[in-house]
């Protein structure tokens, strides 16, 4: 008999946690255990053609897989905290910002939604935009208008001067392009019963990723972070505070001398509040929807910021707070903090087959056949152990799946992942750039150049690879470095599929629509869909 989808979930959602959890623990349990093999596989003597370069494609490769370890333990305390009631008559301020050529019809949207929420609080608008509109619109929604004209540390420091300014005991930061619902702060609030607790931060969702294949990739990008990875970090003691959504104590912002400046300053905050010994609390619900950059251009620029400002914590902050946290803060603000290096892992397997095809030298000197049976046990339990923690995603219905437009804007942004690298070493500044708020039309974004000259040499490269063989190497060779060639095509093909995705996502820019994405936004609808 034919089951319906709302039966099947019904079943699953009767099933125990427990049965939940040792069904993953067996999963990692073989997942580990298929990488010891494959390590005991790949570091063989016979495997090494030249030292220097066997030693460079292990470090990148290893890199990736042990950081897969770290997260499938890490997914093993999946948890999530059982609600708790507000307290009535806390003190509550909301801080949203307004910076200059965000647009004012934004903000009639957001600051609505913010007179909208239930539990008593005051609504400040941190506003630098020397427009008195932004003024008018605050007070038109019972908002207080706070103008911070020329403060510096941008987002950061316009918080900090305004907690000088305001007295309330608890500080929601909401980004001024995300819609809050009237439950929001009964989802935070009651937490803060324990004196120890310094922030909870919920869920991110968005009300856009509909409109393009960049939107819905950069959304497929966050579904992993803000489910099981959120819920893995609470269950270590290791949730961190985002940019938007997050509600502080403000005696823990005090006692760390208020928020971290930077460009990654929501991670900066959280490391200083946990190496001072607070606790943090991570509720995976969704009583909010943002925006997702609409174009390649506004993502890539986002991707820059955030690869940029991640490195400077790492560089910076996770040296000189390392001892003041537990073993599972280090290993999560490790883990979090090293994850743009996959920027210089892709550059680095872009250019082996072209190294390749132009010199014959490889890496490592292993059968490609060989590769792919002892890597399927790898891929096997990675996929299956990815399928599954989706049941903690925070909306199941419509965040499961293979995620693959995120899998592609993840390529197509390794040169922006590389360059943020790249400056941080240097410690080159680049300015707090705000998140664009539409898409940018128009001509294609100068960030998929690097994309173009790939695919370029892509074609020419294996053009010429082909007429080589066909035409011009001895038979007798053409057997010897078949495989090999081919295995290399196979390896650039992958990346070339990739490129043209991110191509894709750039050309679409030119035929966006221009409108406002929160302008179809009826605020009775949207909530009434969440619940």
């Amino acid at each position: 008999m034919k089951r319906n989808k709302n039966y099947w979930q019904f079943r699953e959602a009767k099933r125990p946690e427990s049965h939940h959890r040792f069904l993953l623990a067996i999963l990692v349990a073989g997942g580990i255990s298929s990488i010891v093999l494959f390590a005991d596989w790949w570091f063989r003597e016979e495997h090494i053609q030249k030292l220097w370069f066997f030693v460079l494609l292990s470090i990148f490769f290893w890199y990736g897989l042990l950081r897969l370890v770290i997260v499938w333990i890490g997914y093993l305390r999946i948890g999530k905290p059982e609600p708790v009631p507000a307290s009535n008559g806390l003190t509550v301020a909301i801080f949203t910002t307004s910076s200059p050529g965000e647009p004012l019809s934004m903000f009639e949207k957001t600051l609505e939604a913010c007179r909208n929420i239930a539990y008593q609080h005051t609504t400040y608008l941190l506003d630098d935009t020397r427009d008195p509109a932004f003024k008018a619109v605050a007070e038109k929604h019972g908002a207080v208008w706070l103008e911070l004209v020329g403060i510096p540390g941008a987002k950061a420091g316009k918080i900090n001067q305004a907690l000088q300014m305001t007295k309330e005991d608890f500080i929601l930061v909401l980004d001024p392009d995300h819609i809050p619902f009237p439950n929001f702060l009964d989802h935070t609030l009651g937490f803060f019963k324990d004196e120890k607790v310094a922030f909870v931060q919920v869920a991110q969702a968005y009300y856009n990723q509909y409109r393009s294949f960049t939107a819905a990739g950069a959304a497929e990008q966050t579904y992993t972070f803000y489910g099981p990875m959120q819920m893995s970090l609470h269950g270590l003691g290791s949730s961190v505070a985002i940019g938007a959504n997050c509600t502080f104590r403000r005696t823990a912002l005090e006692s760390i001398g208020g928020h971290g400046i930077g460009l990654a300053e929501d991670l900066i905050t959280s490391i200083r509040i946990h190496a001072a010994g607070w606790k943090s609390i991570y509720n995976p619900v969704v009583v909010s929807r943002g925006l997702v950059p609409e174009d390649l251009g506004s993502f890539c620029k986002q991707q820059l910021k955030w690869a940029r400002g991640v490195f400077e914590v790492t560089f910076v902050e996770i040296p000189k707070l390392f001892p003041k946290l537990s073993f599972w803060q280090k290993m999560s603000y490790l883990t979090i903090g090293t994850y743009y290096l996959v920027g210089a892992t892709q550059f680095f397997f872009t250019v082996v087959p072209f190294l390749f095809f132009l010199t014959e030298i490889l890496p490592a000197q292993m059968s490609f056949v060989s590769f792919l049976i002892h890597g399927s046990f790898v891929a096997f339990f990675g996929v299956m152990i990815y399928l599954y923690i989706q049941k903690w995603m925070c909306h199941q219905e419509t965040e499961r799946g293979l995620h693959w437009r995120g899998m592609v804007l993840k390529y197509a942004c390794w040169p922006v992942f590389f360059l943020g690298f790249l400056l941080a070493v240097v410690d080159a500044e680049i300015p707090y750039i705000p998140t664009a708020k539409k898409a940018v039309r128009g001509s294609v974004t100068p960030f998929a150049r690097p994309l173009i000259i790939h695919i370029v040499l892509f074609i020419v490269a294996v053009t010429g690879v082909l007429i080589y063989r066909r035409f011009l190497i001895p038979e007798g060779e053409l057997v010897l470095s078949a495989e090999k060639t081919w295995a290399m095509i196979v390896f650039a093909l992958i990346a070339f599929a990739m490129s043209v995705g991110g191509l894709w996502a750039a050309w679409e820019a030119k035929k966006l629509k221009e409108d406002e994405p929160w302008s179809h936004v009826e605020l009775k609808k949207i909530i009434t869909d969440e619940k």
